[in-house]
């Protein structure tokens, strides 16, 4: 099992969430308005006025053999508009309940 966390302005919320639907992940936890900047490229997402736009986020666990087509995906919205500022992170999940 993986824990897949995705950040991504909040313009494409609809777009992560059919992508998650029809990649066949029903279960995830997902914040919205949250603040932030990555760590090499983009503009910060803090809701001020001077940088008034804001970041959403999800955390899944999904089994193994989902993990590439989620990744895929994610890039392949990342590649359409990188200003964007998406991204994913994989880690190994070795207990749940």
């Amino acid at each position: 099992m993986k824990g897949i966390f995705i950040a991504y302005d909040q313009a494409y919320n609809m777009d992560i969430a059919n992508a998650m639907e029809k990649l066949g992940v029903r279960g995830f936890t997902m914040w919205q308005d949250i603040a932030g900047r990555g760590s090499e490229t983009g503009d910060p997402h803090l809701g001020n006025h001077a940088w008034p736009t804001m970041n959403n986020a999800i955390l899944t666990f999904v089994d193994d053999s989902k993990v590439d087509a989620i990744l895929e995906t994610i890039r392949a919205f990342d590649e359409e508009s990188p200003a964007l500022g998406l991204r994913a992170f994989v880690w190994d999940i070795e207990k749940s309940y």
